[in-house]
């Protein structure tokens, strides 16, 4: 064994040691299982989760959307953009919409500012240690990667292309190397059409369902055919 695998090997159990000790008696079992399964053993049990949801995006994305589904829209919300910061609205339609976020309607710490749900110990979406909810946490670590995934898909393209068998969505060709991910309806559409619908249904047209991966040239078509379809709506509203 080389001088660097027996350093690797003396971090990963010095890690295992400090992940055991501060290990709660009770503890999500298959966040356990990728810890100790990692080639490097995450530390403490905060990361063993951030690690596991960084590991399951689109687990990440359905809880989140199901924990925001549980909250509702806050009464007399609706979807606006806004250059405020203070305020907290997105600028623009292709940022997902958070009316927790928002400066009106957030719940303040120990509440997620995506779904809206409580955050308890270690940033996890259920009250497994009753210790109630966490004061010093307005994320859960679920709705991190959650949002990260919904303002960037394409950072997920390799685990899309294998979901989609890699096959392009709308040739059903073998996907090739510079396939991107493309929102199904595109999110124009989703403010110019939809933005009246009852929000969490509205983050659907960020998560999964509305995603796919296609090859670059069917990108550029497509986009073609969309940019054409907003000339003639423009041209129409203006001899309206």
């Amino acid at each position: 064994m080389s001088t660097w695998q027996q350093d690797k090997a003396e971090a990963n159990r010095r890690a295992l040691a400090r992940l055991s000790k501060s290990l709660p008696a009770v503890f999500p079992a298959a966040v356990l299982a990728r810890a100790l399964a990692c080639r490097f053993v995450p530390p403490t049990p905060r990361l063993a989760i951030d690690g596991y949801w960084r590991d399951h995006p689109l687990r990440a994305d359905r809880l989140a959307r199901a924990l925001a589904a549980r909250s509702g829209a806050p009464d007399g919300w609706r979807w606006q953009l806004g250059d405020d910061r203070a305020e907290g609205r997105p600028a623009s339609f292709r940022a997902p919409p958070a009316p927790y976020r928002e400066a009106a309607h957030g719940k303040g710490a120990g509440f997620c500012c995506v779904c809206g749900q409580p955050v308890y110990r270690f940033g996890w979406h259920v009250d497994l240690w009753d210790r109630g909810v966490n004061r010093n946490a307005n994320w859960h670590s679920a709705c991190v990667v959650a949002w990260q995934f919904w303002n960037a898909p394409s950072g997920q393209t390799l685990l899309l292309r294998r979901l989609q068998g890699r096959r392009c969505r709308q040739s059903n060709r073998r996907l090739l190397r510079a396939a991107e991910v493309d929102h199904l309806v595109p999110l124009f559409e989703v403010w110019r059409r939809h933005r009246d619908t009852p929000w969490p249904e509205l983050l659907g047209y960020w998560g999964l369902p509305n995603l796919q991966v296609i090859n670059r040239e069917v990108h550029v078509e497509k986009c073609a055919t969309e940019a054409r379809g907003r000339s003639r709506t423009s041209a129409a509203a203006g001899l309206a």
